[in-house]
């Protein structure tokens, strides 16, 4: 009786072990598929994203153009004087800020929060410190990466202009309205919208580094030039790197303000310096 027992409570041990080995490779195996399903949903939401972005700021670029043009009756020519550039250059920015962020709020229930904006507190000595730090960095890594892609790519025109709309800056006036335009109201709004808004959506679902990437690619496609791209490109990996380091999109803002006012001087105010 005693073996009899004995042989018995070793395969009831077996039997419970191998319900026990099962359960778990069928919890496994669950695990493994509500990953993939979690996966592919995540990169669909990611894709979503971006194409949101990317949509608002085209849509908001010809539906305020054709506004002013058709509705106020102006042409062209109107259209390009500086006080209207700077007027349709900050309501793109604000439209598509408040279109980004509020629309999918309302519609979709997706509050966003000061600390996913970056805008927790104001700037510190740390956002401060490490602005020049990572402007530095950013412009070494792209001249080297620039330089790289021209050997690579010796078709690409590597030294195109970028047309930021202003031209003929005469009057004090004149500098004054294109320098609040392009050093003041493009960095703000620009990283509110890409360092703010979709980068801390983006954290919310996704690693750091793919974060960084998405964004900054996205980042150097609307800017629509090769050259001027690769260049934003790398400068959105080391404002998305602030913005981890920190917490903050008031490093980005700096390092924005700094990059933009540097071009400022040599497009509008010393040109023969680049000629």
């Amino acid at each position: 009786m005693s073996t009899k027992k004995t042989t018995e409570k070793k395969q009831s041990a077996a039997r419970k072990r191998n319900f026990i080995d099962d359960f778990r490779q069928k919890l496994e195996k669950k695990s493994k598929q509500s990953k993939g399903w979690e996966l592919a949903l995540n990169i669909i939401w990611v894709f979503m994203m971006l194409v949101w972005v990317a949509a608002v700021l085209v849509a908001t670029q010809l539906l305020l153009r054709l506004v002013l043009i058709n509705l106020m009756h102006l042409d062209q020519a109107s259209m390009s004087t500086n006080a209207l550039q700077t007027l349709y250059s900050a309501l793109v920015y604000v439209v598509s800020l408040v279109i980004t962020i509020f629309v999918p709020w309302k519609l979709a229930k997706s509050k966003t929060t000061r600390d996913e904006l970056g805008l927790r507190g104001l700037p510190t000595w740390t956002d401060i410190l490490l602005a020049p730090v990572g402007f530095i960095v950013f412009m070494i890594v792209a001249v080297i990466l620039v330089a790289i892609l021209q050997a690579i790519f010796p078709g690409v025109n590597w030294n195109e202009s970028q047309d930021v709309g202003f031209s003929n800056l005469i009057s004090s006036s004149d500098f004054v309205l294109a320098f609040i335009s392009l050093v003041v109201v493009a960095p703000v709004a620009e990283e509110l919208i890409f360092r703010g808004w979709l980068y801390g959506k983006l954290r919310a679902k996704i690693p750091a580094i793919p974060a960084m990437l998405v964004v900054s690619i996205l980042f150097g496609i609307v800017h629509g030039q090769w050259n001027v791209g690769v260049t934003v490109f790398v400068m959105s990996i080391a404002m998305c790197t602030l913005r981890e380091i920190t917490g903050t999109i008031w490093g980005g803002i700096l390092i924005h303000i700094l990059k933009n006012g540097i071009a400022f001087y040599f497009l509008y105010v010393n040109p023969m310096m680049i000629q």
